[in-house]
């Protein structure tokens, strides 16, 4: 229905207020009623209406949201459109509410708004009246000019269009019959506008400004229709009737959109793409691979699945290294404090770079307990060579696929970690740290470890191919670091891929030093302190590290050596936590108490004086003087009592005990072997939750003592020394497990002074592995587990004799505070572990081998 109807409106008309559609003359819209004021106006009028006044409401566009129309009225448009509820369908879900089908009459005007409840009435002015307009205005002038080109441009529309369908051959025809100024308002309403158009185009009462309105929407319609047409040439197995109605169609909501600078900037992309393929000085075979990607990549559609999967060859370039090895022995220094064999290391692959650019890099594996700095260390050789870095964790992955990554037939498949770390750092010779390699899984995807010895391989990684690519990539320039607390759980072909480099833990001076160069500056920035506001004297950090507490008697036997400390590794983070916790104590006392100094009167500073004493005699204290010096009464209050406490000589006042040395992923540490006997059939228990290993090393010495038990005299009148007695032989803390090859020496000494009543010496500790005929054999970790010993304060430690050469690597101030035995025999371990040595009836001469 037209508006040119002559059908004459009423002169107060309800109000409905809509946020979803602007509904223009001469147009049908469908129209959601959920608000409180527009459900009660259809109840009212609509459902119990009988003529059709009572039909005809007025449509007012409301561009607020329609969340908060319920609480008041929004600022009503001042043009709004009489319509014809045609329709009236009501639902109770999701919530209830009604669908109106309206038909727009003509526009109107709100002159005054006569009430606001239970729905919204005013007084209107009718516009669009039909004597307004003649057909001697619309010829002539600029009026008939518009209304003439906007008639032709709508044939055009419409003859773009597949005439087949009964709605275009409909609209067709209407353009002949409906008048011309009502034309701006169906088409308007037809084709793809928003709404903020269409508001244009209802607010333009003029029918002049209407056409000037229209007539940019019409002619943007017909310029997507021709684009669409443009492209069907080069799809010629669509529809056409599909192509025009779904995507071109002039039914509101179901318009195409077609950007063509966007289509225009697709194509330079594509020739930026292809000549930076052929630019790229890429292998032959990635060159033919990535051309082929490339021409499926122009005819594929732009939003098809298979788009993703599309995948170029990544040429990266590559950093120069800086290989200036005076610097970087500087800046090696400033970050870390000893590890000087890792340092010299690093400084020797830098050297051989400099003399050779084509060298291989290397696989160096850094091995030791957590918080030495085994990680830092990589970025600090990242920093050394001028690389990017970039860290792979390796802990917990269980699937080949991370590594080799997932083959692009499968949805959702990506690269590996390696070439998805190449592309995030976009080079080709970076610093990669795979750190902890050792704790890598296993699952039914595969083997992750055995996908990494291509990659580690020098002589497999020049050609290391991942799934997704699917073309051989060089990554012999890469630098790969990588760090495990243990080689034990390392698969050995991975393994021998890699050159091992032992961190070991840190002794006491190298932690008090480290603290005062790293962490205490590091912990305080952290905290935001300064040092005019906390003092950490270095006699407190060996506290915090470890304290000893003397007590001598009589006897050099039953020294005493009550061992005291915070913490208790061979790194420095358990330190540095400590650190922390000193730093916030004193920020909460500088942030509780510190006052800003100024000038005072002489009343203040007597009123001032009163609250001091008023402070002191409540118990309150008064606010601190900077800068804080933490001492051990200081440090008592804050961390609270020694957590590890531990008194070495208590456990050696009886016989049947020993020191033993032992090897931890988180570093040395001390183990005490502890033994009894009783009246039994001559059985020996174990517990301590032992390892099979260790226990075969206590019935190694349980039976190489009952066979030498006459030569150092532990018989008790019979040749068994365990005839008619049972011995239980304990290893403390039996909630950790306990394994390897190096307690046998210690459980020898342990039996003989339970068998013998002699007391081992207190300040002896012993590593080693036995052999039946009383053999000493070397042991691993000799390092750490001296260093555990040093911090026990002992002062004698008995090592395997073919251990010397392990010596070295021990710290010279630490080798000068110990006694070191070097044992070949268990003669040699117990003649050390006794005061006065162990004598035997019968000396065993060492035979020297004749081969």
């Amino acid at each position: 229905m037209s508006s040119n109807s002559g059908i004459q409106i009423p002169s107060r008309l309800p109000l409905l207020c809509t946020h979803d559609g602007v509904l223009l003359p001469g147009s049908t819209m469908r129209i959601s009623v959920d608000t409180a004021r527009n459900m009660q106006l259809v109840k009212s009028r609509l459902l119990k209406g009988t003529s059709l006044k009572s039909t005809i409401i007025g449509v007012i566009p409301n561009t607020r949201d329609p969340e908060h129309d319920s609480d008041e009225l929004p600022s009503l448009h001042s043009i709004g459109t009489a319509g014809l509820a045609v329709q009236v369908v009501g639902s109770n879900w999701p919530k209830p509410h009604y669908t109106l089908l309206i038909t727009g009459l003509c526009r109107f005007r709100v002159t005054q708004l006569l009430r606001e409840r239970p729905f919204p009435v005013a007084e209107v002015e009718q516009l669009d009246k039909l004597e307004q307009y003649t057909e001697g205005d619309q010829a002539d002038g600029e009026l008939g000019e518009l209304s003439k080109r906007f008639y032709q441009a709508a044939v055009q529309l419409v003859g773009m269009l597949d005439m087949s369908v009964p709605v275009v051959a409909k609209l067709r025809r209407l353009l002949d019959s409906l008048p011309r100024e009502t034309l701006p308002d169906v088409l308007a309403s037809m084709i793809r506008t928003s709404n903020k158009e269409k508001l244009q185009v209802l607010d333009a009462v003029d029918l002049e400004e209407r056409f000037k309105k229209a007539l940019p929407l019409l002619t943007r319609q017909i310029e997507g229709l021709k684009l669409l047409q443009k492209t069907r040439k080069l799809r010629p197995d669509d529809d056409k009737r599909v192509l025009a109605i779904r995507k071109g169609g002039v039914f509101p909501g179901r318009q195409f959109s077609l950007d063509e600078e966007a289509e225009d900037e697709d194509s330079d992309d594509m020739a930026m793409l292809e000549k930076k393929v052929k630019a790229a000085a890429m292998p032959e075979a990635a060159l033919r691979v990535c051309l082929k990607e490339l021409k499926r990549f122009v005819l594929i559609k732009k939003n098809a699945t298979v788009h993703a999967r599309v995948c170029p060859h990544p040429q990266l370039p590559g950093d120069d290294d800086c290989l200036d090895i005076r610097a970087a022995r500087v800046l090696l220094d400033n970050d870390h404090y000893a590890m000087e064999k890792l340092k010299r290391r690093v400084l020797e692959y830098l050297a051989v770079r400099q003399l050779k650019s084509t060298l291989k890099g290397p696989i160096l594996c850094f091995v030791g307990p957590p918080g030495v700095g085994k990680t830092s260390v990589g970025r600090s050789i990242a920093r050394t060579l001028g690389r990017e870095f970039h860290r792979i964790a390796l802990g917990g992955v269980c699937d080949q696929s991370d590594i080799r990554g997932h083959r692009r037939t499968y949805v959702g498949s990506m690269p590996g970690r390696i070439i998805n770390g190449l592309k995030t750092v976009g080079v080709n010779n970076p610093v990669f740290l795979l750190d902890e390699v050792d704790k890598l899984g296993k699952s039914l995807q595969g083997d992750p470890a055995a996908a990494l010895l291509e990659v580690l391989d020098p002589e497999q990684n020049h050609s290391f191919t991942d799934h997704y690519l699917n073309v051989p990539f060089d990554l012999s320039q890469v630098l790969f670091i990588a760090t495990a607390n243990t080689t034990a759980t390392i698969p050995p072909a991975l393994l021998d891929r890699m050159e091992v480099l032992q961190v070991p833990g840190y002794t006491q001076e190298e932690k008090v030093e480290i603290a005062h160069r790293h962490l205490i500056p590091h912990q305080l920035e952290q905290h935001g302190l300064t040092p005019q506001q906390l003092q950490i004297p270095q006699d407190t950090t060996k506290d915090i590290i470890s304290k000893y507490a003397h007590t001598h008697t009589q006897t050099h036997t039953l020294r005493f050596v009550i061992l005291k400390r915070y913490t208790r590794e061979a790194g420095v983070r358990s330190l540095e936590r400590k650190i922390g916790a000193i730093c916030r104590a004193v920020a909460v006392k500088v942030a509780e108490g510190h006052k800003v100094s100024r000038a005072e009167s002489p009343t203040e500073q007597h009123a001032d004086q009163n609250a001091e004493n008023k402070e002191q005699d409540s118990g309150i204290a008064a606010p601190p003087e900077m800068p804080i010096v933490i001492d051990h009464i200081a440090l008592k209050d804050i961390l609270g009592p020694p957590i590890f406490e531990m008194e070495v000589s208590e456990r050696l006042t009886l016989p049947g005990v020993a020191i033993g040395l032992a090897w931890t992923p988180m570093g040395g540490e001390i183990m005490f072997v502890e033994a009894s006997r009783m009246e039994g059939e001559g059985q020996l228990t174990l517990t301590g939750q032992l390892g099979d290993v260790m226990k075969e090393s206590a019935h190694l010495a349980i039976s190489w003592l009952r066979s030498n038990a006459k030569t150092y005299f532990l018989t008790n009148g019979s040749a068994d020394p365990l005839e008619g007695t049972d011995i239980h032989l304990h290893f403390p803390a039996g909630a950790v497990t306990k394994d390897g090859p190096s307690a046998g020496v210690t459980i020898v000494t342990c039996l003989a002074s339970l068998l013998s009543g002699r007391l081992v010496r207190s300040d002896v500790a012993m590593t080693g592995e036995i052999t039946l005929r009383g053999l000493v054999l070397p042991v691993g970790g000799i390092k750490d587990k001296v260093l555990a010993a040093h911090r026990a304060n002992l002062k004698r430690i008995i090592i395997p004799k073919r251990n010397e050469k392990d010596l070295e690597e021990i710290p010279a101030h630490v080798r000068a505070d110990l006694d070191f035995v070097l044992a070949s025999t268990l003669d040699e371990v117990l003649n050390a572990a006794f005061d006065g040595g162990f004598p035997a009836a019968v000396s065993h001469p060492q035979v020297a081998s004749k081969l």
